[in-house]
């Protein structure tokens, strides 16, 4: 559980209920079903018009990495093509074929089958940066479904705000509907302008960042095993792999 993302939504929250009573103001003033409908509304249908369904449904998901990080080892791979690399400097490159069902990750169980197969470095090299490539934009643009959310959130709700007004206007000569006319403008704004700068835009970053250290352990999976191809001593490998690291 990624405690550092939940303190973010509580100081967030906390922040801005509190400076509301410490103005004087009511919590319950900033619920209003109607600007949220609105907003929430709004905002999806438009993230929806932008997007193809399966990058909507893939962004969906990545969500959990909010709360719930993936794991990335990358400790664990280096250490794992530091065997590689020792065992095929002694017994040969064939010798890792034995290793390949054991792979779990598809990408370094692809590139070690064309290690195997006999792969000349440059070769391999260009094979898994198309791999690569093709993955970060597919991620990436997943990933930019809450980064368009936060951008059409707070335009939908002016949009919102523009129609309480128009609602007060239309009700001039009944002062006792004027209020709820007015709140939802004003709410309409907090939710739009809340949802992006404290939901929206922050998970888009999160979830981008991710994605990036994803992609970083595979640029190292594909450093390692063109070392292996071309016969490097395995510290000279571990020292470049090791330049990876955070």
């Amino acid at each position: 559980m990624d405690k550092i993302s939940i303190a973010g939504l509580l100081l967030g929250m906390v922040a801005i209920l509190g400076g509301q009573m410490l103005e004087g103001g009511h919590v319950a003033s900033l619920a209003q079903p109607t600007a949220l409908l609105i907003v929430l509304g709004g905002t999806l249908g438009a993230v929806l018009l932008q997007s193809p369904f399966h990058v909507f449904r893939r962004g969906l998901k990545m969500t959990k990495w909010v709360w719930v990080p993936p794991v990335i080892e990358q400790k664990g791979m280096i250490d794992q093509i530091l065997r590689w690399s020792q065992v095929s400097r002694k017994e040969g490159l064939l010798v890792l074929e034995n290793y390949i069902p054991a792979v779990k990750d598809d990408f370094t169980r692809k590139g070690l089958q064309l290690l195997v197969d006999g792969a000349d470095p440059e070769r391999l090299r260009e094979l898994l940066e198309v791999e690569i490539n093709t993955f970060e934009d597919e991620w990436r643009q997943s990933a930019k479904i809450w980064e368009a959310a936060g951008g059409y959130s707070p335009t939908i709700g002016i949009l919102g705000a523009v129609m309480g007004l128009i609602h007060v206007m239309e009700n001039l000569s009944d002062p006792s509907k004027l209020g709820a006319g007015i709140a939802v403008a004003f709410v309409a704004t907090i939710y739009g302008v809340g949802l992006a700068n404290l939901i929206y835009l922050p998970i888009a970053g999160k979830l981008k960042y991710y994605i990036g250290r994803m992609v970083v352990v595979r640029e190292m999976v594909i450093d390692g095993l063109v070392g292996i191809a071309q016969g490097d001593n395995p510290r000279i490998i571990e020292g470049r792999l090791r330049g990876y690291l955070l």
